[in-house]
């Protein structure tokens, strides 16, 4: 067999593009979910509590759906790793795909030390958080589309395709349906985020929010990755605006059915108002030519309120 040579680039590593520059900031940026301290004390304070078992349920159902969530992408993504070719792109890939299996561990161990010994404690029914329950068909319709938007990559690597699945997993499943659900969880129970979100006063649960901190932190770079992509391939004229558009109109209904069904503890109508914001957001930055995506150091970092530049 014949080995073609590369002649094409000089050093195998640009340290210059965004990914590489991504990739970076996740290596330094590193955190351990094992290493996350305060969930005893989460786990206390959700056992002092007087809470009625539909409030804890709500909570179960939020972190029901983080974990499948984060559990599906890390599935998902693995397609758009195997069209990428350049080596930059593929490390940047490699590091989002280690960091949402990170994701998938911190709320299976979230689950496993504080939420079923709560359940217990208060004699509440002790529930999988792979029960279907939790689980509505808006939900379960989005990731459905984004698995098949990425796996026809692997049937036809065309701009369009890349644009779709990049819309529906950066740009829908994380920037607009996650970034939603981690302000609902800060304002929840933290002192961030917004005062409208939380229908009563909640102890503040420390060792969750450092972890949805953190997971947000991640993310922040994934989205940026997303947007760079999609604003490039329609800034350069590759792939029409409208085709971005479409994707996220479509998605949209999804995502406000998997937010708007609280009714006990959270009040869905601030978290369905943000997911739309997010929504506009990246809209005008992918298609206005005078837009700029924030730095990556700016990307992944909370301000005071909990929120990011990626926000």
């Amino acid at each position: 067999m014949t080995q073609v040579e590369d002649t094409s680039r000089t050093m195998r590593l640009d340290r210059d593009s965004f990914a590489q520059g991504y990739f970076e900031n996740a290596v330094y940026r590193h955190w351990d979910p094992y290493a996350i301290e305060g969930l005893e004390d989460d786990k206390q304070k959700m056992m002092d509590e007087d809470l009625t078992e539909v409030e804890f349920e709500e909570l179960r159902q939020t972190l029901a759906r983080f974990g499948a969530g984060e559990e599906a992408v890390t599935e998902d993504l693995m397609p758009l790793a195997l069209v990428l070719e350049d080596i930059n792109d593929q490390m940047f890939i490699s590091s989002q795909i280690y960091e949402e299996a990170k994701h998938t561990q911190f709320f299976d161990r979230y689950w496993r030390e504080v939420v079923d010994p709560v359940a217990e404690h208060h004699g509440f029914e002790v529930t999988a958080p792979t029960d279907q329950r939790y689980y509505p068909d808006g939900y379960i319709q989005l990731f459905d589309k984004t698995e098949a938007a990425m796996h026809k990559l692997l049937e036809e690597d065309t701009p369009e395709n890349r644009v779709d699945a990049y819309c529906h997993y950066h740009l829908t499943v994380e920037s607009v349906l996650a970034q939603t659900g981690y302000y609902g969880i800060e304002s929840t129970f933290s002192p961030r985020g917004s005062d409208e979100v939380a229908i009563r006063e909640f102890p503040q649960l420390e060792g969750l929010v450092e972890g949805v901190s953190n997971i947000r932190s991640d993310e922040g770079r994934h989205v940026g990755f997303g947007m760079q992509k999609v604003r490039q391939a329609v800034q350069s004229g590759e792939v029409d605006q409208q085709v971005v558009q479409n994707t996220l109109q479509e998605l949209m209904p999804h995502v406000a059915n998997t937010v708007n069904d609280f009714e006990e503890a959270i009040n869905p109508v601030p978290l369905v108002k943000y997911s739309r914001d997010k929504l506009t957001r990246r809209l005008d930055i992918i298609t206005d030519a005078d837009a700029e995506i924030p730095g990556v150091d700016d990307l992944v970092k909370l301000d005071t309120d909990g929120t990011a530049a990626a926000d």
